[in-house]
């Protein structure tokens, strides 16, 4: 064999070799960022997702989790999946509405009457139809998350619905409870979650509504008077990702995200109702403000205020997802 020849053979299998080892170690780095603690039932179920995918898929994936806005806020998150800058994020319900109408269903006031029946809409045929409910936009949901029922806060007690007439509440970015503070004549001010506790703490906004978790996690009870347990509305947060990332990936690796998404899942609604109780408590227990409760007429008198606010968006929902949902009370 003539030198040239022997050079040239030696130099493609050394070429074979090494993409041989890089395709041994290629690995798929995935990352989750989130708006909220780490110590939050959606934190948590980030962490143990990371641990579960690492467990199943060994190195074949290595998970980072961006909790407290570090990459990007939910206003922002999911043009960031899309442009593959993240690969998931936990954004709430809330935050779809430029990319479906459908999902602003959850965002309806007191549709639903506790956990049980969100959870028996989620896991029906219409709850899991949402999830595909982008597809075509290029976003997929994997999963929902829990966080839990809304209550409301401010410096003056809320107990009426004409006790909010004028206060400027902190909203997420959604039409939905836009509208419901509009129909008590309170002023809704769209605003990031994580400016929301210097928001409350210099008068910029006099109140604003979020799950117990939330509210002890960010320190918003130190900066409130008053907490009214209205259970009004629900917060919660789809796992999304994109639908041709997602498509495009190894069909092991894509089952075994997927897996390790199914147990994150039940072990993160597992934890919110432990942690909703618990952290309840601890804001009770803080002495920083008030609890206050509603009486049945109270409670009746706040559902009938903000009721018109199902027939307005009902032509963008469904009327048969608004049915459905309502079916599970």
């Amino acid at each position: 064999m003539r030198p040239i020849t022997k050079h040239i053979l030696a130099a493609g299998v050394a070429a074979a070799a090494l993409m041989g080892t890089h395709a041994a170690s290629a690995q798929e780095v995935i990352k989750f960022a989130h708006v909220v603690a780490p110590n939050t039932p959606k934190g948590q179920g980030a962490d143990f997702f990371k641990k579960r995918a690492e467990e199943i898929l060994g190195d074949k994936v290595e998970i980072e989790i961006y909790p407290n806005s570090q990459l990007f806020d939910d206003s922002k998150v999911l043009a960031a999946i899309l442009r593959g800058d993240v690969q998931f994020g936990a954004p709430s319900l809330a935050k779809f509405g430029k990319w479906t109408k459908k999902l602003q269903v959850y965002d309806l006031p007191f549709l639903f009457k506790d956990m049980d029946a969100v959870a028996c809409f989620q896991d029906g045929e219409k709850g899991q139809e949402l999830l595909k409910s982008m597809s075509s936009k290029g976003l997929t949901g994997v999963g929902y998350w829990h966080n839990g029922l809304k209550q409301l806060s401010a410096n003056k007690p809320l107990k009426a619905p004409a006790d909010a007439e004028g206060l400027k509440f902190r909203i997420q970015s959604s039409d939905v409870i836009a509208a419901q503070f509009e129909a008590v004549n309170a002023v809704p001010q769209k605003m990031a979650f994580s400016e929301t506790y210097s928001a409350l703490q210099t008068g910029v906004v006099d109140g604003q509504e979020n799950t117990w978790s939330n509210i002890y996690s960010k320190k918003f009870f130190e900066v409130q008077d008053y907490i009214t347990e209205s259970n009004h509305g629900l917060l919660d947060y789809m796992v999304v990702t994109s639908t041709k990332w997602w498509d495009g990936l190894d069909p092991e690796i894509r089952d075994g995200l997927a897996q390790a998404m199914k147990e994150a899942s039940a072990y993160a609604n597992g934890l919110s109702a432990d942690l909703t109780a618990e952290q309840r408590q601890a804001v009770i227990d803080s002495g920083e403000t008030e609890i206050l409760q509603l009486t049945d007429t109270e409670f009746a008198q706040w559902q009938t205020a903000v009721k018109p606010v199902w027939a307005e968006f009902s032509g963008d929902i469904g009327q048969d997802i608004i049915d459905a949902a309502a079916a599970c009370n």
